[in-house]
């Protein structure tokens, strides 16, 4: 089933109308004054869906109703649309058309390929597709859009500013930038005459002019323009402590922003343990500046706007022009291949040290953000626009120290410090609620990643005993890590031996028990109640006294292994037997929900 046909369904049913079911990529009609209106108003909706993702336009479900009477079908015949709709856009775009069936009738169905292209419908300006409304797009805008589409890198095509008109402040910077490596060879790099430099970062042509990224990074060109706008607030409805316009060169201005970022970061110490000591920012100062680096590196720089970033004690939003090139979206930002609109900007950005190495800058954000408490990035888009927030605060240092402690290859791994910040709050997980999480196009790869951090190696998960032989089991910590993390867990767990412990005490005390007495006693649900009965009866620490089997009237004594009051402890060890839980184990730890 298709998206169409997901959304006809619904809207069969009653749950929901065609106007509340349109989207990027969905959009429906109904028949108008005249064909010939209809035809060309179906040819602008067309034009728009094409110029931005694709998509499909319904023909023959009125936007309001629901229900049977949502289907008010069409006069349009699926050939003399398509032709139609090739006849009057400009450059003609092609789509398909069909007659599909529903439970209430016939709609027609036309679908609309991303084209590589920009297209107009009856010699109006071209619309494209944001949210669920076609927007019309400016002429540079239907430049930017031409340029992704087609593959063209505004960043690599020539500027006509010779090499020799570099700023020689930017080159210092650029050197400072490349001195702080670890790469040797990029230390020795920052030590080369200022030709050679700009060869190494790749922004040099044949004819000794620089690239327009060259030109963006390492000259004044643009001191005209504002590049790059900082603020900062104390509060985010407070009023303006800094409010800094910044032009080009590039890498200048770049800088200047790392600095007023950075003065105003506060810290935490946090002691490790040995006499060390970390310090730890509200916000984290390697996913500041990736969420800078990015929102300047993949920008759309056919638009005048400029990137802005917005900073306050606890938060740091970064909004650049241009959405998400295609293929990446909100829901994919994290595992999607390294895709630029700006290649050459890129590679010289991560020459310079200014950017992680491709694929990687995303992921450093999130598991920087993730291993001192805070919640992952939030990222929010649309065609023309790409926002960053992130969210800090004061981080948490029971789980900063206790990462300190894991190998350096975990504690930089988004997808282990993204599970390890979500079992803080939650006792269990599993590959499907973790999946979106993750940003995993499939189960198997999120049950993959549990299933390597459960490992001998790693030692920091294990499956539930319930869903230890599922395919697909639950996960929680090790008792191990539960102890290391202390207070950054949220929850308490209860060990066998604890369990055991308070329902001997009652025995001791009333002689018998039954379920509701446990439940009480626990603050368990039935099914809890019922699992630690049997549990304890499996082990002979408890048998059945009455004659009832199941139900209320079920009770409980003494079993063989039950331990005499004094040193009831070790007899407990010594009597349990193989099948018992030792107390790192925790098979109760989920009992109550």
């Amino acid at each position: 089933m298709d998206v169409v046909d997901r959304a006809l369904a619904r809207i069969a049913d009653g749950d929901r109308s065609a106007g509340a079911s349109e989207r990027l990529d969905l959009e429906f009609k109904t028949d108008g004054r005249s064909v010939k209106d209809d035809l060309a108003n179906i040819a602008e909706a067309a034009a728009c869906l094409a110029n931005a993702a694709g998509g499909a336009v319904v023909v023959g479900v009125d936007d309001k109703a629901t229900g049977a009477a949502a289907f008010v079908g069409t006069r349009l015949e699926p050939e003399r649309t398509r032709l139609r709709i090739y006849e009057i856009t400009q450059p003609p775009l092609l789509i398909e058309a069909e007659t599909r069936e529903t439970s209430h009738g016939p709609v027609l169905v036309l679908t609309v390929p991303s084209s590589t292209q920009v297209h107009s419908a009856s010699g109006k300006i071209p619309t494209e597709r944001v949210a669920d409304r076609c927007l019309p797009m400016s002429t540079e805008r239907i430049t930017a859009v031409t340029a992704q589409k087609t593959g063209r890198d505004w960043s690599g095509e020539p500027s006509d500013v010779p090499a020799s008109g570099v700023d020689p402040v930017a080159m210092q910077v650029a050197r400072e930038m490349l001195g702080r490596s670890s790469d040797l060879a990029k230390r020795r790099l920052a030590e080369a005459v200022d030709i050679d430099l700009l060869r190494a970062v790749g922004v040099v042509r044949e004819d000794q002019t620089l690239t327009r990224a060259g030109a963006l990074l390492f000259t004044r060109g643009s001191e005209h323009a504002v590049l790059l706008s900082y603020t900062h607030r104390r509060t985010p409805a407070g009023q303006l402590t800094a409010n800094e316009q910044l032009t080009g060169p590039l890498v200048v201005a770049l800088q200047r922003v790392f600095d007023l970022i950075g003065a105003r970061l506060e810290t935490t110490p946090v002691s490790i343990g040995k006499g060390q000591q970390l310090h730890i920012a509200d916000l984290p100062e390697p996913a500041v500046r990736e969420a800078v680096v990015n929102g300047l590196m993949h920008r759309e720089y056919f638009s005048a706007e400029r990137t802005t970033v917005e900073h306050t004690v606890t938060q740091l939003r970064v909004s650049s022009p241009g959405g998400f090139v295609p293929g990446v979206n909100v829901d994919n930002v994290l595992t999607t291949s390294s895709r630029t609109r700006n290649a050459n900007l890129a590679g010289a950005m991560r020459m310079l040290g200014l950017a992680e190495t491709a694929g990687s800058g995303v992921d450093r954000m999130y598991a920087e953000m993730a291993r001192v408490g805070h919640e992952p990035p939030r990222y929010a888009a649309d065609p023309t626009r790409v926002e960053v927030t992130l969210l800090g605060g004061a981080p948490n240092t029971a789980l900063a120290r206790y990462v300190a402690t894991l190998p350096a290859e975990e504690a930089a791994d988004a997808d282990t410090m993204l599970i390890l910040l979500t079992l803080l709050t939650r006792k269990t997980i599993g590959a499907d609620e973790l999946r979106p999480l993750l940003q995993k196009p499939v189960i198997d790869e999120a049950q993959s990643v549990l299933a390597r951090l459960s490992g001998d190696e790693i030692r920091l998960l294990e499956p539930t005993r319930e869903t230890a032989r599922r395919a697909y089991p639950k996960y929680r910590l090790r008792e191990e890590a539960l102890a290391a993390l202390g207070p950054a867990v949220t929850y308490r767990r209860r060990t066998t031996d604890q369990l055991d412990r308070k329902i001997i005490e009652l025995v001791h005390e009333t002689g018998t028990i039954n379920a509701r007495m446990v439940r009480i006693l626990l603050d368990l649900d039935t099914i809890g109640a019922s699992r630690v009965l049997a549990d304890l009866v499996d082990r002979g620490i408890l048998i059945k006294t009455s004659e009832a089997t199941r139900g209320p009237s079920v009770t409980y004594g003494r079993g063989s292994a039950f331990p005499a009051k004094a040193g009831r402890q070790s007899v407990i060890s010594k009597h349990a037997g193989p099948s018992a839980h030792p107390a790192d184990q925790l098979p109760f730890d989920d009992l109550d929900g």
